[in-house]
């Protein structure tokens, strides 16, 4: 009721021209043909891609590289995990109004680092050859998230392995070459799988922070359905952008597989 019926309607209602406010009319693949010739659906998809390919890999290779250092029996290190881990915490509107801040070109706390250093900070979210990078930098404040998952893989490895392979002569990077990494590729196929869906569908941080400017630059996939649906009433024509990107999602993830 409540997951395959909403999921056949929005196929029904991608058929159709649905204006919200008037009964639907079916139109078949009507709308399917008008995206190959909407520019902007090419530019949410271009830009969603570009964030996907570049904001992924960087925040499984940093929460990896945390999970191992978190994974070290030092002193207050329980501590040290739960201050990596917070910011996964914080409500995605919080968060964004802390970036917002952050990312100020005036007074904000990145560009008046960068004062002290001798650097005249760029615009960030106010340029379109910043937006995007800004955004793809404040994606790794929530890695604390894979960070976790990380470290109960690493926490599951047997300690006799790495024993035994330091008998045998084996240094820190040929135990990490030969024992992590093949152990910890399930744990690796998981976030991977994960965080490129998630990042498929990013809409809070666009939404609030640049409303997908300037210039287009930061006008990801799921902004640009939103826009369709509740802000010009084409909801057929965004069901339409919705099933697309379900096709998308599919791909990559069985290219992963």
């Amino acid at each position: 009721i409540f997951i395959v019926g909403p999921i056949l309607a929005s196929f029904y209602f991608s058929l159709t021209d649905y204006e919200v406010v008037r009964p639907p009319v079916f139109r078949g693949w009507a709308n399917y043909q008008r995206l190959l010739g909407d520019n902007l659906f090419w530019q949410a998809l271009k830009v969603t891609t570009m964030y996907v390919v570049i904001s992924t890999p960087l925040g499984l290779a940093l929460s990896f590289v945390l999970a191992l250092l978190m994974n070290q029996k030092v002193r207050w290190i329980s501590l040290w995990r739960t201050i990596y881990y917070l910011p996964t915490l914080v409500p995605v509107i919080a968060s964004t109004m802390l970036w917002l801040w952050i990312f100020n070109p005036e007074f904000g706390l990145l560009n008046t680092l960068l004062r002290y250093v001798g650097i005249d900070g760029p615009l960030w979210l106010g340029h379109s050859r910043w937006a995007l990078p800004s955004l793809i930098l404040m994606s790794l404040w929530t890695v604390g998230g894979p960070m976790l998952i990380y470290l109960a893989g690493l926490q599951g490895i047997p300690t006799d392995l790495y024993e035994a392979a330091e008998v045998d002569g084996a240094g820190a990077w040929a135990k990490f070459r030969a024992i992590t990494i093949p152990l910890m590729t399930p744990v690796i196929f998981f976030n991977l799988v994960m965080n490129m869906i998630f990042a498929f569908q990013v809409f809070a941080q666009p939404f609030i922070m640049t409303g997908g400017g300037p210039r287009y630059a930061t006008l990801f996939y799921v902004l640009y359905l939103y826009q369709n649906a509740f802000k010009f009433f084409r909801m057929g024509y965004a069901a339409a952008l919705a099933w697309v990107l379900f096709i998308v999602i599919l791909i990559f993830t069985l290219l992963v597989f």
